[in-house]
């Protein structure tokens, strides 16, 4: 009887047949039951906390900001000529403020493009005696460059600065940069007449379709009698509108334009020293940062 108590005692000691309630080592549970996990150290069966969000920028850092990102757009060209200031392609963009409007407008206004924009079309304009009661000569060119540039001024002068800050709408293009061509194509030519707001929101571009009117009806002032009709004035104004989605378009893709000369540039090296296009080198071997285990 000694013996089979003796071999039944080590034989209970490891058996499961336990209480049903009591936890075992199997289930992962090593601690007791009612110890507090902060005095475990198991830190990980507690949801972290939520991170605080930022707060909202106040006025004065918002301007800042906007600030900072027009001055950086204020030095995006297209072929290293044509000023691209009215275009960003940070969908996140901060609103810019009235002054900040005005101070977009006068830049481009002031830059070398457009004069030279005006320039041209003015010479096109006299090559195929445009507007003939303007005449020829230096004085007819010199009336054609006034009208062109007069356009330009007074429209973007309308449109980007005067209405955009009166109905709080965006003067700026946002590149969409993304997406299949016709998608991009159809984002580029309705950014004439759609447009962010100052709040977020998209909406009609009312500033630019009335600033190009209004443009045009004050235009009448400089231009021959004959172009002063209801459908001349029209016409100017929906012509600039067209322009502008050309420009648009233009903008859009000219980043595509640029990797596609940048990518033939790199194949054209690469054929003359003797590598295939296609051919990547191998990459170097590097001593491993630890020894193996």
């Amino acid at each position: 009887m000694s013996l089979v108590l003796l071999l039944a005692e080590p034989l209970s000691a490891e058996s499961p047949l336990h209480s049903p309630d009591a936890p075992t080592a199997a289930e992962g549970q090593t601690t007791p039951q009612n110890t507090p996990p902060a005095a475990t150290g198991q830190s990980g069966t507690q949801p972290s906390p939520a991170a605080n969000p930022a707060p909202p920028m106040t006025p004065e850092e918002q301007r800042k900001l906007a600030q900072e990102q027009l001055e950086q757009e204020e030095h995006q060209r297209v072929w290293a000529v044509v000023a691209t200031f009215n275009t960003t392609a940070n969908q996140q963009a901060v609103p810019l403020s009235s002054g900040q409007k005005f101070q977009l407008f006068f830049k481009s206004a002031s830059d070398p493009w457009p004069f030279l924009l005006a320039s041209v079309l003015a010479g096109i304009s006299q090559a195929e005696n445009g507007l003939p009661e303007y005449g020829q000569g230096v004085q007819g060119y010199a009336k054609r460059f006034g009208a062109s540039y007069g356009d330009y001024f007074i429209g973007n002068f309308l449109g980007n600065a005067v209405f955009a800050s009166v109905m709080h709408e965006d003067p700026r293009y946002y590149q969409k940069g993304h997406g299949t061509y016709l998608r991009r194509a159809l984002w580029a030519a309705s950014g004439t007449v759609w447009c962010k707001r100052d709040n977020g929101t998209w909406g009609p571009n009312y500033s630019n379709v009335i600033g190009n009117l209004s443009g045009a009806a004050i235009a009448n002032v400089y231009y021959p009698q004959s172009e002063r009709t209801v459908g001349a004035t029209i016409g100017r104004g929906f012509s600039v509108t067209a322009q502008g989605i050309i420009g648009s378009e233009v903008i859009e893709f000219w980043p595509d334009i640029v990797r596609y000369h940048q990518r033939r540039q790199a194949e054209k090296l690469a054929r003359q020293g003797g590598v295939p296009s296609g051919a990547q080198p191998a990459p170097a071997a590097t001593a491993p940062t630890s020894p193996p285990r």
